[in-house]
């Protein structure tokens, strides 16, 4: 099966029973396993069942805690890898493949590892008919940078590192989507900039999204999809090839590396079954970084640390953020859903079963910088950090979506089911990992000491937070790992900071049990207990990402 099907919509108004079920699924999970320690600490005085629960929800999770670490390390050295690869040249190699691989050949001996595949990939390309049906510069790319209240500050930067691309910008096309909700600001920033660096692309214009419009929440999908719908019938018009538009979802705040375009490029063309891919740069937020408080620096490391680890982890790569997908692709499936403020990782899922289960995330080493949460007022920033976290773990939402769907009668069922299972069960695993990980491993072994009706006198309970103690200090290999890498992925300090602002950016790290717990379990729980009452979040807030001068 393949195609759009508007069952594959998000419900809105009243929702079935099963769908309900599935909602709250997350929330009573997540809430269970967090009042399972206090339970079992009441009910057995001895304090052995809640022990061993404790003991065994650590130990698997400082396993993972150890494979995430190192993958994480792999992942830094794919990115940096990546950093030395000419993907201007490489993507020119395919317009004319046999020059290219003698050249090659010629000196495999000192080829780098990259260079190696880069041969191979041309060999591939020289004898695959699903392959060479297709050059590199038939290519052109088309980018929405969807935006609301975002500055002429925050978004000229954004616009400028796709014209400093190591990519000809003229067969670029780019599209300023603005909120007509917005008022005339917005309006006049986005015509502003088109004036400014229109003229760099093969074209450029703005598109307002109307107000108001039906079966939409306020978020960023109505936004880009409306953008779409209005431009490609033009586009189609002038006789370029759906299947030769690679669209880049950008959002406002965020610079492409230099080499981003050309890479898309390259494993566009050299993918086999395009249109059932779809792109995904890291996302590396460092472009504020020296800027904000110690507490948002900690979570957009964090949070850049979270991309490198989904980029070598292919069953759990989702889009996130901006992504890449061809033009075919968006038409045939009907473009971003307009029911979600979670857009972009709902979008998976809805070409996972628009495409029968045929779709995959490619992971894409040359990232898009993106600022960090920074408002005006150090109280502000703090809120809108969380909101910015709340809205991730908002999808949550897409557990039901995808129950709904997959969890079908045989004749009815659009997915393989095993397929379709396990990554139910991961997406599952993650939110409610999210909401309960970093409050039980810093506070769950205290539990039978303070709630035990025989602490007192309980061994167990006395000796449960000594292990935990050395489990955690054993964990610290982890954060050893996260300072270092954090150090490496640094941008240039600003010379309105001195350095001892360094030594801050290591000191920090003393603040990540608090802001795990308030930016990540806590976040994590406002969504899914919202989902879980029915309280839905119907709305995108901007979170404000500002630039000190």
């Amino acid at each position: 099966m393949s195609g759009f099907n508007p069952e594959f919509e998000i419900p809105i108004g009243k929702r079935t029973a099963k769908y309900r079920f599935f909602e709250m699924l997350p929330g009573l999970l997540t809430w269970s396993i967090l009042a399972l320690p206090i339970f079992l600490s009441i009910i057995d005085p001895t304090s052995r069942l809640a022990a061993l629960f404790i003991l065994f929800f650590m130990m698997s999770w400082f396993y993972r805690a150890v494979g995430m670490a190192f993958r994480t390390l792999q992942g830094y050295n794919y990115l940096k890898s990546s950093a030395k690869n000419d993907w201007q040249r490489w993507m020119d190699d395919i317009n004319d493949p046999e020059p290219a691989i003698k050249r090659l050949k010629t000196g495999r001996k000192e080829l780098s590892k990259s260079a190696k595949i880069h041969l191979e990939n041309l060999e591939h390309y020289l004898v695959d008919p699903e392959l060479n049906n297709m050059r590199s510069d038939e290519v052109y790319h088309f980018i929405i940078v969807p935006m609301w209240k975002e500055s002429y500050e925050v978004i000229a930067p954004t616009i400028q590192s796709i014209i400093d691309s190591n990519y000809d910008s003229k067969k670029v096309i780019l599209v300023v989507a603005y909120e007509e909700r917005g008022g005339e600001v917005p309006k006049k920033t986005a015509h502003g900039l088109i004036k400014k660096y229109g003229h760099h692309f093969y074209d450029a214009t703005t598109i307002e999204h109307p107000d108001g419009l039906p079966n939409e929440v306020v978020g960023k999908g109505g936004n880009i999809t409306w953008a779409a719908k209005k431009y490609v019938p033009g586009l189609l018009k002038k006789g370029i090839k759906a299947e030769h538009v690679i669209v880049t979802s950008l959002d406002a705040d965020n610079r492409i590396h230099p080499d981003y375009l050309a890479h898309v490029t390259y494993a566009y063309v050299l993918s086999k079954d395009r249109k059932h891919k779809s792109y995904q740069p890291l996302a590396l937020y460092t472009n504020n970084i020296w800027d904000v408080p110690a507490p948002m620096r900690v979570m957009a490391v964090g949070n850049t640390f979270f991309t490198i680890l989904q980029s070598v982890r292919p069953h759990m790569l989702r889009n996130f953020s901006s992504h890449a997908q061809s033009l075919d692709a968006l038409i045939e499936t009907g473009y971003w859903s307009t029911r979600t403020i979670v857009e972009d990782g709902h979008q998976f899922w809805r070409s996972y079963f628009a495409f029968g289960g045929n779709h995959k995330v490619v992971p894409i080493y040359s990232p898009t910088y993106q600022d960090a949460v920074l408002s005006d007022k150090y109280v502000r920033t703090l809120r809108d950090q969380f909101t910015q976290v709340q809205r991730w773990a908002y999808g949550a939402s897409d557990i039901p979506y995808i129950a709904n769907i997959g969890f079908k009668r045989k004749k009815d069922r659009v997915v393989p089911l095993w397929d379709f299972i396990t990554k139910f069960a991961r997406l599952l695993d993650t939110h409610v990992s999210w909401g309960t990980v970093s409050l039980l491993l810093l506070l769950s072994a205290r539990v039978p000491l303070f709630i035990g009706p025989n602490a007192d006198k309980s061994i167990v309970a006395h000796t449960l937070p000594i292990i935990a103690s050395y489990a955690q200090t054993i964990a610290m290999i982890g954060l050893f790992i996260s300072i270092f890498l954090s150090m490496k992925l640094l941008p240039p300090r600003p010379e309105r900071y001195k350095r001892h602002r360094t030594i801050f950016m290591v000191l920090q790290w003393v603040l990540l049990p608090i802001t795990s717990i308030a930016y990540g379990s806590l976040a994590a729980l406002n969504s899914q207990t919202r989902l879980l009452i029915g309280k839905y979040l119907e709305s995108f807030k901007l979170t404000y990402k500002g630039i000190k001068k």
